[in-house]
């Protein structure tokens, strides 16, 4: 049986998740405060709040540069940084799950990749690239269920049915691993295609 190889997703979800969550002043007691105060204090909250959001993205861009580079524990430094400005950013939890798989520390990643869908629910790649770690640690079964969770998400992410049917095969269900291969190669994917031909009669 052919050794294949899973594929993880990077860079698109860093620049993908920009959207801010503001901060409001708890009102459950009275407060006598003048409008103009008021609408001065939530101007003040919104701009740190932003410049906030600002330092993430700058730090996540920065550790994205560097994985791109190789340097993938500069890049888990850089998102560990965007993190603690902001400990609920799904994709600085996405993108050091990403560089600590490349580090094979696959607990590591699937930590980070779950971290990020207690942020996010419905994030289908991380659910994708939780499963490639998954089955690098032997648990095909747990892979196979997080690229079901991603195409129930997103049925037209051709790369959670090519790593399902690598799960699939590895597991001895080829049948399963060609009905996924097939599906991805009607989505586009070159690399399912090419395993039909090899693989499936």
């Amino acid at each position: 049986m052919p050794r294949r190889t899973a594929v993880i997703v990077v860079g698109a979800a860093a620049a993908a998740f920009t959207a801010v969550a503001l901060s409001f002043l708890p009102l459950w007691k009275p407060v006598a405060i003048g409008a103009a105060a008021l609408v001065g204090i939530a101007g003040a909250l919104v701009l740190e709040r932003k410049g906030k959001e600002r330092n993430v993205i700058a730090y996540i861009k920065s550790g994205n540069a560097k994985y791109e580079l190789g340097d993938y524990q500069l890049a888990i430094a850089e998102y560990s940084k965007a993190i603690e400005i902001d400990p609920i950013h799904a994709d600085a939890y996405f993108a050091r799950g990403n560089a600590k798989d490349e580090l094979e520390d696959y607990e590591g990643a699937i930590l980070d990749y779950t971290k990020a869908l207690e942020i996010t629910p419905h994030y289908a790649l991380a659910y994708n690239n939780r499963g490639v770690a998954k089955r690098k640690t032997g648990d095909n079964r747990g892979a196979v269920s997080d690229y079901t969770k991603a195409l129930d998400i997103d049925p037209k992410l051709a790369v959670a049915y090519l790593n399902r049917g690598i799960s699939k095969e590895n597991d001895g269900n080829i049948t399963g691993a060609c009905v996924d291969w097939r599906q991805a190669s009607q989505l586009g994917d070159e690399m399912a295609a090419k395993w039909v031909n090899e693989a499936c009669r």
